[in-house]
């Protein structure tokens, strides 16, 4: 589990091909001293199990579900990531519950200052748009930001200087892919109510906003 306030950067080293999936190498700024071999560390988002590991650098098993759902099928050796090590239940919670499961990946559409913060916009998927809300939580390349406005084909974010400054979306172009985490709570509330039928333990295929009333939300606990 992660927060989605990410640590530093990484460079991508060496990219190995394992069948469908890879192998990569990262080198990185984090002292990774007091991290050990087996250790989850959210790679742009990823969560990926650390396999070799030195002070500042380590390597991770990339399995196919993960290349085939991420940017990483088109990263090169030298690209910068964020990265961010696993969260401990002693730490505070400054972004918002991320699992390190990517759900896909979005393009950026366009980037314009607006004072000191620069809005960016991302095309996605009918299917990803469909997991957002406006003031909702979303975690880009792992980035826990919070969505100005949604669409069912993209949405916005507000990036500040900070931000900027200390993660890879700082220098992402128009037409770049980054990965996507929706809000994993939505995601469950949203899976919830589209299956769960007014019967006891009974289930149904759903998706319909009609299914969704006032006394299946009471009767289920979330009024």
């Amino acid at each position: 589990m992660f927060t989605g306030i990410i640590e530093g950067f990484g460079i991508l080293r060496k990219i190995l091909p394992k069948g469908e999936g890879k192998i990569l190498t990262i080198e990185t700024e984090i002292d990774l001293s007091q991290s050990k071999i087996g250790d989850s560390i959210a790679v742009n988002g990823a969560c990926l199990t650390a396999v070799t590991l030195e002070r500042y650098s380590f390597s991770v098993d990339m399995a196919p579900e993960t290349v085939s759902r991420t940017t990483f099928k088109k990263l090169q050796s030298g690209s910068r990531v964020n990265l961010e090590r696993a969260l401990r239940l002693s730490d505070r919670l400054d972004g918002h519950l991320v699992s390190g499961h990517i759900d896909g990946t979005g393009t950026i559409k366009s980037k314009q200052k607006n004072s000191n913060a620069v809005i960016v916009s991302i095309e996605v998927s009918r299917q990803l748009a469909s997991e957002m809300i406006t003031k909702g939580s979303v975690a880009i390349d792992g980035i826990s930001l919070t969505i100005n406005r949604c669409s069912d084909t993209d949405f916005e974010v507000s990036i500040i200087p900070h931000t900027a400054s200390i993660t890879t979306i700082g220098f992402k172009d128009v037409g770049d892919e980054v990965n996507i985490e929706t809000d994993m709570l939505g995601k469950y509330v949203k899976k919830f109510l589209q299956s769960a039928n007014l019967g006891e333990g009974s289930y149904k295929k759903s998706g319909s906003a009609k299914d969704i009333s006032m006394a299946l939300l009471a009767k289920n606990g979330f009024l």
